[in-house]
């Protein structure tokens, strides 16, 4: 096999949730490059439309607007995915919510949400596409699952922001135990941990701290689209057929550095 079909996608089906924007838009913008029919969703039906439009003019893309932290819109998308499809390659789970307060004032509706969204709706589409996924699933080509973490659920956040620390942590062992149980299905399941990326998610803290995060970063800049695109297609491509119950942190060295850091102060 040549190593340009070791990282073909070209014929694949994916869904990418919360594909209209940041983490998300990444990915389903490398996956249709790469050939891959890519349905997205997002909560908001306009932002959905128009990011489908845009990467609609290389290849395929189709908008699908659903509000995940709800679970009757969570099965409506599966519903609508099995209307269109007889198999589905790669289920990218990386619809989120970010909440963060004082502890004092911390909202139980803020920790609710983020619990339903970045946690809850990620095993349930993933259950509700199982179907899907095994049909496309072989031996040598496995069906992916790629759940998008954060390094906010390795670390401890400077924000006090527990319950998305806390969902992102749980998305990470969600991953690892699916990982073992689906195993059997030929289906892998990995996750990416991103670090500090340019997204709407982060935009207030980079428009305030860019600098001081960037050289807080070991690489000393913040992650860009291709960072997250390489990751991805290594995830759901014959390169990774192996590999299945990772957590990669995509973070320019940060997790790495707080572990030496860690060992430099035990050492001491």
């Amino acid at each position: 096999m040549s190593v340009s079909d070791l990282f073909s996608l070209n014929g694949k089906t994916a869904v990418v949730t919360g594909g209209s924007r940041g983490i998300g838009l990444m990915i389903a913008r490398g996956f249709v490059e790469a050939g891959v029919k890519t349905y997205i969703s997002s909560r908001k039906a306009a932002a959905c439309d128009a990011a489908a439009a845009e990467l609609s003019k290389t290849g395929t893309c189709i908008p699908l607007a659903h509000d995940l932290g709800d679970p009757s819109e969570v099965r409506k998308l599966a519903d609508e995915i099995k209307a269109r499809e007889k198999k589905l390659d790669i289920l990218v789970n990386n619809a989120g919510a970010a909440w963060a307060e004082p502890i004092d004032q911390y909202s139980e509706a803020g920790w609710d949400k983020l619990m339903a969204v970045n946690l809850k709706a990620t095993f349930l589409l993933t259950q509700a596409l199982l179907p899907l996924l095994r049909a496309a699933a072989t031996q040598d080509e496995p069906a992916r699952v790629l759940n998008i973490g954060s390094i906010d659920g390795i670390l401890q956040p400077t924000l006090e922001s527990y319950a998305y620390s806390a969902s992102k942590a749980a998305v990470h062992h969600l991953t690892r135990n699916l990982a073992k149980h689906l195993a059997r299905d030929n289906i892998n399941v990995n996750a990416i941990a991103p670090g500090p990326f340019d997204t709407k998610m982060l935009a207030p803290v980079l428009a305030v701290a860019r600098r001081q995060m960037e050289a807080a970063v070991p690489r000393k800049r913040i992650g860009r689209d291709d960072d997250m695109i390489g990751a991805a297609i290594f995830y759901c491509s014959r390169a990774s057929s192996f590999v299945t119950g990772t957590v990669l942190p995509v973070d320019g060295g940060i997790v790495s550095a707080a572990y030496t850091a860690m060992e430099i102060g035990l050492e001491a």
